[in-house]
C-alpha cells in the first residue's frame, strides 16, 4: 500500500479528547498506510485546553505534505488561530488537500476562508457561533458529519470517531475500518446523516431497551425484517419500537436496517467472490438490481467497482 500521511493540527487550546481521536485511529497498524504527525505552529510544545504541554514532531510546514489533515477542536473558538496556521490551512486546501474537522476545529478551517459557500457541521452549541462569525457557509445542526470530499466536518467527539473510521472506509474499506472499531471499542458505522443527540427534553425513563433487538438482526439480515417482526422480538407495539428505535439510534428501523445491510454488502464484497444477486439474498436486500441500486445510493459506486477497489485490502 502506498504511504497515506495523515497530520493532525493542534493550535493552541486543543481539546485533548478530540487530538486523540485521529491519533488513536491513524496510528501505525500492519494492514494501514497511515503515517501520522502531529503539527502545529511550533516545532516544540502546544498547551492544552486541561493547561499541560503537548509535544509536537512537526511545525506547519509539514501540511504542505499531507495526504489528509485533521483539525481537532479546539477551546477559544471564537478567536481565529494564528496567521501563519490560517495561511497554511489556505494553502493546503487549494492544494486540494483532504482537511477535515473534529466538533470546534470546524471554526480554524472556517478561519482560513476553506468552509465558504458549504454546508458544514459542529457541536450543536457552537452552530449559532460558527454562522455568525462566517455567515459565508450554512450549519446542519442535524448531522454528524458532512463529506465534501476534500472538506469533512463532524459535530462532536463521538461524531468525530464516526468520521474518522469513514475516512478510512473510504480510503481501505469496511473491513479495515472495522477492524479498528474493534480495536478502539467504537460503532463500526454510524452514518453520517445520522441525527447529533441534542439537549432537548428527556424523555421519560424507559425499562425497554432495544439493544438486543438491533444485536439480533444483525444476525438475521437476510430475513424480511418488518416492523411487526422487530417489534415482536423486542416484546413490544410496532409504535413503541418506532419511537423507541429512533430515540436510541437517531434513525428509523428502516433506514437503520439499509445501512446495516449495506456495510454487510460491503464486508462481503471485499473478502469473498460471491456474485452480487447471492450477496443481495445474504444481505436482505432482494434483487441484484435493488442492491446494485441501494448501493449506489448509500456508497455512490457500484458493488464492482467498489469490489474491485477494495477486495485485496481484505486479503
Amino acid at each position: 500500500m502506498n504511504k497515506h500521511r495523515v497530520m493532525v493540527l493542534a493550535v493552541d487550546g486543543v481539546l485533548p479528547m478530540d487530538l486523540g481521536i485521529p491519533t488513536q485511529i491513524f496510528n501505525a497498524r500492519p494492514n494501514t498506510p497511515y503515517e501520522l504527525t502531529v503539527c502545529g505552529d511550533t516545532e516544540e510544545a502546544v498547551t492544552a485546553s486541561a493547561g499541560f504541554t503537548l509535544g509536537l514532531t512537526a511545525g506547519l510546514e509539514a501540511l504542505a505534505e499531507a495526504d489528509t489533515i485533521i483539525v481537532p477542536g479546539f477551546e477559544d473558538f471564537r478567536r481565529p488561530p494564528r496567521p501563519r496556521v490560517r495561511a497554511a490551512l489556505k494553502l493546503a486546501g487549494r492544494a486540494g488537500i483532504r482537511i477535515a474537522s473534529i466538533c470546534t476545529g470546524a471554526f480554524a478551517v472556517a478561519s482560513a476562508g476553506l468552509l465558504d459557500g458549504r454546508t458544514v457541521t459542529t457541536h450543536w452549541a457552537k452552530a449559532d457561533d460558527l454562522e455568525e462569525l462566517y455567515p459565508r457557509l450554512r450549519v446542519d445542526r442535524n448531522v454528524l458529519y458532512i463529506d465534501n470530499d476534500t472538506i469533512l466536518t463532524s459535530a462532536g467527539f463521538t461524531a468525530g470517531i464516526d468520521l474518522c473510521l469513514h475516512l478510512v472506509r473510504k480510503d481501505l474499506g469496511a473491513a479495515v475500518a472495522n477492524d479498528i472499531a474493534r480495536d478502539i471499542v467504537a460503532a463500526p458505522h454510524r452514518d453520517g446523516g445520522q441525527a447529533q443527540y441534542i439537549n432537548r427534553t428527556l424523555p421519560t425513563p424507559q425499562a425497554t431497551t432495544l439493544a438486543d433487538t438491533r444485536e439480533w438482526a444483525l444476525l438475521h439480515l437476510e430475513e424480511d425484517l418488518t416492523i411487526p417482526h422487530l417489534a415482536d422480538h423486542a416484546g413490544v407495539s410496532p409504535r413503541t419500537l418506532t419511537r423507541l428505535w429512533r430515540q436510541e439510534t437517531g434513525v428509523s428501523p428502516h433506514q437503520w436496517l439499509l445501512t446495516a445491510r449495506i456495510n454487510r454488502a460491503r464486508e462481503l464484497l471485499e473478502a469473498t467472490d460471491l456474485q452480487v444477486e447471492q450477496i443481495a439474498v445474504r444481505c436482505g436486500l432482494g434483487s441484484g438490481a435493488n442492491m446494485r441500486a441501494r448501493f449506489r445510493d448509500t456508497v455512490g459506486n457500484t458493488p464492482t467497482a467498489y469490489r474491485r477497489t477494495f477486495q485485496h485490502q481484505a486479503a
